[in-house]
């Protein structure tokens, strides 16, 4: 089975933001916020204060993986130089992504910067109160000015608008939002990260959602389900209920695998976050193959062997 990694990130330096101020490396995997939490960021063995493209890739190859979109977001800080080197040392097996805050007053600048200058078609934007563009600036709307532009200058380029819209009740969470940037832009690929990140008890609100974003150019990426619903174990039998849902409301083909690397492998492997719900008899053979890797191929336009 090919397999492509619809959601990773690298990172030469922790530069995150958030809710609880800036982010920083303290050596052995882990950093810590400005109000004094740690937290686990890098696997043993993975990195010290990094995440470098050459241990991703060695990690992908180990596992038969073929090609990863290197997305980004507010928890490792903004890492547009590292993902296009990275790409660009690696062009068959990474694609960059680009971001920014859109809230800069140059955003516009930036914004044609990555678009026209850099070639950047895929760009994702954070949106969470945790570690997203609510963390650091009050509510705004999802489908409003401050992102028009350059929603509109991506959809001239064929582009793929990603957007981590946080889990249910945070004021980011705005799915309607989204279905509504779909119906103005139908040139636009977007997709949504982390099955929208439903919490344990979100299985309602989860199914409102999905209905509402069932839109011909939107897709989900199931990527960080586990880390949702901790402290569920393997095989996360309730992310395998949220991913069953999701099938049945929108479909196999617009479902999107992605490890999450490498925040979530300081609580599971590689290889389990790729099989948890693959022998669970919810996506036939082609089906699989469609969530493993022709869906991202469609969503982010990639180019495969």
């Amino acid at each position: 089975m090919r397999v492509v990694d619809a959601h990773a990130h690298i990172f030469d330096v922790v530069a995150g933001i958030g809710a609880c101020g800036e982010l920083r490396a303290i050596g052995n995997g882990r950093v810590r916020w400005a109000n004094g939490d740690e937290m686990d960021m890098i696997p043993q063995g993975m990195g010290e204060d990094r995440f470098t493209a050459d241990t991703l890739a060695k990690l992908l190859k180990e596992n038969g993986v073929e090609k990863a979109v290197l997305l980004q977001g507010g928890l490792y800080g903004f890492q547009n130089d590292a993902t296009q080197a990275a790409a660009q040392a690696y062009p068959d097996l990474f694609v960059a992504s680009g971001t920014f805050d859109p809230f800069c007053l140059k955003s516009a600048e930036l914004a044609d910067r990555l678009i026209h200058k850099q070639k950047i078609s895929i760009l994702k934007f954070e949106l969470s109160s945790g570690v997203g563009l609510m963390s650091i600036h009050p509510k705004f709307d999802v489908d409003g000015d401050e992102l028009a532009d350059t929603i509109s200058m991506l959809e001239q380029v064929n582009g793929t608008l990603v957007l981590d819209i946080g889990c249910y009740g945070s004021p980011s969470y705005q799915p309607e939002a989204v279905a509504r940037i779909s119906m103005r832009h139908p040139g636009l690929r977007i997709v949504v990260c982390h099955l929208m990140a439903p919490g344990p008890k979100d299985g309602e609100h989860l199914r409102q959602s999905l209905e509402c974003l069932k839109r011909p150019n939107v897709w989900f990426d199931l990527s960080a389900i586990p880390w949702n619903i901790f402290p569920e174990q393997y095989p996360y039998p309730t992310g395998q209920g949220f991913i069953r849902m999701a099938k049945e409301i929108v479909g196999s083909e617009k479902l999107l695998w992605g490890s999450d690397s490498p925040c979530v492998l300081t609580r599971d492997t590689y290889p389990r976050l790729m099989d948890y719900f693959a022998g669970a008899g919810i996506f036939t053979s082609s089906e699989l193959d469609q969530v493993m890797f022709q869906n991202a191929v469609t969503a982010y336009h990639l180019s495969v062997g």
